[in-house]
Formats: structure tokens, C-alpha cells, sequence
């Protein structure tokens, strides 16, 4: 499968936020470590992108570096990042925030 284009979606933009905020406060620096983290894990699915297994209906990619999984869909050789949620949440709470934005 060919990506073209990543786009992330607002809420991604906000998972985030969130992460580099809970991240900020346990060290100072670590949520700038994360945030450049994640963007460079949703960069790299311009080479990976689809190959990862679907769940709840997306694609979903592990980051490597932190409990973070990153949520998106493929249309038209473009992968659209809909969520990026921690992985030690309830799945409940993760199935409910991806039920949301399907």
C-alpha cells in the first residue's frame, strides 16, 4: 500500500496535547520528547503505513518509545491519524474514544 499524505485530525492533535502534558509533568522536557516521539511514529507511515493489523476498524501502530498507540485509516493513498491513546487506559475507555470518531 502506497501513503502519500498523513493528516492528523483534531482529536489526534488533542491525544497529543494530553500526552505531552501528563508527559511535561513527571520530567521536564520528556513531553517534548514525546510529542516529537509520536510525530515521527506517524511520519514513518508515509513507508508503513497498512501493514499494521486493524483493530476496532482502524489501523493501529505502536509506539516504539512510549504505551502509545496510534490510531488511523487509509483512503486514497492518504492515512488519516483519527487517535492517539494510551495503551494503559481500560480497552473499554479506548473501544468508547474510537466508537466516537468511526
Amino acid at each position: 500500500m502506497e501513503i502519500e499524505d498523513v493528516f492528523v485530525l483534531e482529536e489526534a492533535v488533542a491525544d497529543l496535547e494530553n500526552g505531552r502534558l501528563f508527559y511535561e509533568a513527571r520530567q521536564a522536557g520528556l513531553g517534548d520528547y514525546f510529542w516529537d516521539t509520536l510525530l515521527s511514529n506517524m511520519e514513518s507511515l508515509v513507508i508503513y503505513g497498512g501493514i499494521q493489523v486493524k483493530e476496532m476498524g482502524f489501523y493501529r501502530m505502536l509506539s516504539k518509545r512510549f504505551p502509545y498507540a496510534i490510531y488511523y485509516e487509509v483512503k486514497d493513498q492518504s492515512a488519516y491519524v483519527v487517535a492517539v491513546l494510551p495503551m494503559r487506559r481500560d480497552p473499554k475507555w479506548i473501544r468508547g474514544k474510537l466508537e466516537e470518531r468511526s
